[in-house]
Parts: structure tokens; C-alpha cells; sequence
């Protein structure tokens, strides 16, 4: 019997109410009715219930428990991932999908997908409207998700405070990247050049939505090509010189992916985007890596741009969709907390050159509501800022 539950049998006030106390004498007390030879039905009733009661405050758990394994024990878990092979979102997908089934009930296995289009917009939606709400299926989109939605894009055909966030393993900064051979090196740079052009994926996503804060920001004109299936595509088009950078990118997905060229000196950071400076992306780029807040003009913008700097600590987030069952959405954050602590993950991780600063299921979904539903003075400015 459960520890906790232990108390209910040997508390000494129920000792005494069931025993030699203020019901001793009472013909009905379970002291009298072991004196009885026949019990009667209301003694009966009133030796039984501490059990009965006892026996449901466990059952219930358990047979919760026991839904969620039957459910998930023979099943192949699906996790949906908005962008292509070899990007930052496809590797945190993958592994998740390689450690997490051992930390859920039953078991199940579980095969990763990439579904391509509109940054991961197409995935969203479908994940959203379409994919089977039971649990079996999982999302792994961009991190713009919430935001896309306050800012009341075109294409959005879901409620972002309605999924079932699970958890992020990357609470990230991003970066703005550019090619070094094309002589930028720094924010000032982007004053001085003409002709940049920044490769981007979705229509609004962050890689194609920074650039454009910068040209507010600072009086640059970065030109955005979207289009782009994602990271590993931009980055290929940069060495092919078809494009000089990126708006965003991942600086944990930087180090696994580009390593070489960042080492090499063939990629310049020109500044980082998040709540904080990251001082490992000063140490790698050999000088002192500016704040996008740092280049706020007021306090409204400052309101802004942390808007969209809350982004960033949704990271690499996995998810289901709205109305799974609470039993299962409950049991796949605790296999992903778990997850976030396995051994085995945290050592592949680390061959992978991939950070882990997980942020767990009920703040992320907290936080993607509050992105989601950010109050409209600060997304008209946001607005105002992009065009």
C-alpha cells in the first residue's frame, strides 16, 4: 500500500473513534460489534468503509496509470517536424524521438517525419486540425508558433494556447549571421553595405522578421529572400554565395552544425537575440557580441523586442494538439522531464555537440499563452516595426 496512504490506518484520532473512545459504548461502534455474533448490515457497512475508502484513493492512480500504458504499449508515436533534415528542429526532434518512448507508460516506439512548408506553418495547422488528438502524434515546430499568431499572420489556422506544450530541451539565444568573405563583421557593417540580402525560410518567421527589425532598428536595407526549407538550406546558399546571411539561427544548433565554420572564422555573429547576453557566443566570436535590446529606441520598442526575445525560450518545442486526453498530456511531460535527465540522452547529446537547457511543460505552455495573447498596444507596434 502506498506510504501516503498509510496515515489513514494508524492516525490515533481514528483510533480512538473506531476503538476505546467516545463510541466505545455505542452499539453501532466497531468496538461493540465484535462482541456481536451476527453483525448487522449498518455495522457491516461501518467496519468496511476505512477499507473501501482506502482501496479508491489508490485505484484511481493506478487505473490512470494503467489507461495510459495500455494505450501507448504496442504504439508507434509519430513526432511532426516542420522542417527539413539536418536543421536545428530536425536533430532536437530525432533525439527526442530516439529517448523519449523509454520514459512513457507502456513503452511505445516512436518515428520521426518531416512535414515541409510556410516555416513549419503547414505542420502547425495540421497538427492543429487534422492529426488524431489521442496522443499518439507530436509536434516539433518553430518557436515563433505563439508569436506568428499575436501578430496575426496570414495562414494561421490554430489556437498556439491550445496545444499541449511538453516541453523545450534548448531554452536558446538566437544569433544574426553573416558570411565573412562579404566584409560584415558588425551591426555597424550593415550601414555601410548595400546589396545585402538575408536568406529566410517562412514569410514570417524569425530568420526573415529580424532582418527587418534591424533595418528599423539601425537604418540598414537588408533585403529577405524567403523560401528556404530551412537552416542547413540558407547555410549552403551563403557558401554558394547566393545569399551574405541570416537573420536567426539557433546558436545552439550553430555549434552542432557549423562548428567547422564558425572555428574556421568563415561565419561573423553580429548580434544575439534573447533576454540576455549568452557570453559563450562572445567567447566564440572573439569580441563582445551586442543585444538586439541593446539597439532599442524607447521603452516601447524595448516592450517589443522582449516580445519577441520570449520567443526564444520556447526554443525547440514539442508538443501534441488540443484535446488529448489530461492522463496522457500529464504522462508525456513526466516521460520528457525524465528524458531531460537520462544519462544515455544527456551523453548522445553531448557527442552530438548539442546543448540541453530544457525548460519543462507547464511553463512553456504559460508562456506560450502569454506570447499567443500579448496585449494588442505592444503587437501594434511589433506590426509597426515589420513593415
Amino acid at each position: 500500500m502506498p506510504p501516503s496512504l498509510r496515515p489513514a490506518i494508524i492516525d490515533p484520532a481514528r483510533r480512538a473513534r473506531y476503538g476505546r473512545g467516545r463510541n466505545a459504548d455505542n452499539p453501532r461502534s466497531d468496538n461493540n460489534c465484535k462482541k456481536v455474533e451476527a453483525l448487522s448490515a449498518a455495522c457491516r457497512f461501518r467496519a468496511a468503509r476505512p477499507a473501501a475508502i482506502l482501496l479508491t484513493a489508490w485505484a484511481a492512480p493506478a487505473a490512470e496509470a494503467d489507461e495510459v500504458a495500455d494505450f501507448y504499449r504496442g504504439r508507434q508515436i509519430h513526432i511532426v517536424i516542420g522542417y527539413e533534415v539536418g536543421g536545428g528542429y530536425d536533430a532536437y526532434g530525432r533525439l527526442l524521438a530516439r529517448f523519449l518512448p523509454q520514459h512513457i507508460p507502456g513503452n511505445p516506439t516512436a518515428i520521426a517525419q518531416n512535414m515541409l512548408g510556410a516555416g513549419s506553418r503547414n505542420a502547425s495547422n495540421w497538427l492543429y486540425n487534422i492529426a488524431p488528438k489521442d496522443g499518439s502524434v507530436l509536434g516539433v515546430t518553430s518557436q515563433s508558433t505563439p508569436l506568428d499568431q499575436a501578430m496575426q499572420q496570414k495562414g494561421i489556422q490554430f489556437d498556439a494556447a491550445k496545444f499541449n506544450w511538453i516541453g523545450n530541451p534548448i531554452v536558446d539565444n538566437q544569433v544574426t549571421i553573416a558570411w565573412a568573405e562579404s566584409g560584415i563583421a558588425t551591426m555597424g557593417d550593415l550601414t555601410k553595405k548595400r546589396d545585402i540580402i538575408c536568406g529566410g525560410t517562412g514569410a514570417t518567421t524569425n530568420p526573415v522578421v529580424f532582418p527587418k527589425i534591424i533595418n528599423q532598428l539601425i537604418g540598414s536595407n537588408i533585403r529577405v529572400v524567403a523560401g528556404y526549407q530551412g537552416a542547413a538550406a540558407i547555410v549552403l546558399a551563403m557558401e554558394r554565395g547566393e545569399v551574405t546571411c541570416m537573420g536567426s539561427h539557433s546558436w545552439s544548433t550553430a555549434k552542432a552544425t557549423m562548428a567547422q565554420h564558425l572555428r574556421d572564422g568563415k561565419i561573423s555573429v553580429l548580434v544575439q537575440w534573447g533576454p540576455a547576453k549568452d557570453p559563450e557566443i562572445s567567447e566564440f566570436a572573439k569580441r563582445d557580441v551586442p543585444l538586439i535590446l541593446d539597439y532599442a529606441r524607447n521603452d516601447m520598442d524595448r516592450e517589443v523586442l522582449t516580445l519577441f526575445d520570449s520567443s526564444m525560450s520556447i526554443g525547440r518545442p514539442l508538443f501534441a494538439p488540443p484535446e488529448v486526453p489530461r492522463a496522457r498530456v500529464d504522462a508525456l511531460r513526466r516521460a520528457f522531464d525524465e528524458t531531460m535527465t537520462d544519462a544515455e540522452f544527456l551523453a548522445e547529446a553531448k557527442r552530438l555537440n548539442m546543448d540541453i537547457r530544457p525548460m519543462a511543460g507547464i511553463e512553456l505552455q504559460k508562456l506560450a499563452t502569454d506570447v499567443a495573447h500579448a496585449s494588442p498596444a505592444i503587437v501594434a507596434r511589433a506590426q509597426a516595426l515589420l513593415k
